[in-house]
């Protein structure tokens, strides 16, 4: 992806914002595939980061953009279901702007290209759109073009030599016959077939 070629990121973003909105109350102490998080905590997580990649868009660095991930746990917010769909939206806009495709930007703590750094914001949003979906049995039909961008950035991530631990577990291997996002989400360290433990 480059500034020339501008990913959409509105209907992935619907997607994120259905899934939370059908999130159970009684599922958010629940487990996820996001190693460390519970249901809670990965909206938290949602909330956190659709902030933060909003404001890289912008170019609005401050406290959003320079945390990086995984300096504490999130915090689920008091009115999330009536907020995370809103700064989901903000997200999405932001990133239509071909300015927010061009020049530097910061997200995580770390200065990268807007037009890396949009396509890091479909790749979370994709992948933990997944750990949401999977978590609370709901059903999951990410956005074609967004799955497309993760697959692509996930790759490439796996192939770079110096890859550790960081944000991406091991990669967990899936057949190159299965669907793109089985293999999206092998890239990105889980098992494709997780389902949460039985009580």
């Amino acid at each position: 992806m480059t500034g020339t070629a501008i990913l959409d990121l509105r209907p992935q973003a619907r997607v994120v914002a259905g899934l939370v909105a059908a999130v159970p109350d009684a599922g958010l102490a629940g487990p996820t595939p996001c190693p460390g998080y519970t249901v809670a905590g990965l909206v938290g997580h949602l909330a956190g980061l659709s902030a933060a990649f909003r404001d890289a868009a912008r170019k609005d660095l401050g406290a959003t953009t320079d945390t990086p991930p995984g300096t504490a746990v999130p915090v689920l917010p008091a009115c999330w279901r009536e907020e995370l769909p809103g700064v989901l939206g903000e997200l999405a806009e932001a990133w239509r702007d071909p300015a927010a495709w061009s020049g530097m930007t910061r997200a995580g703590g770390v200065d990268l290209p807007g037009s890396v750094a949009a396509v890091v914001a479909a790749d979370e949003l994709v992948v933990h759109g997944w750990d949401l979906a999977r978590a609370t049995g709901l059903e999951y039909v990410p956005d074609p073009a967004a799955l497309r961008a993760s697959y692509g950035f996930l790759r490439e991530a796996a192939q770079d030599a110096g890859r550790g631990g960081g944000i991406f577990g091991a990669v967990v291997p899936v057949p190159e016959g299965a669907p793109l996002l089985e293999r999206a989400i092998g890239l990105s360290g889980r098992d494709p077939a997780w389902t949460p433990p039985s009580p």
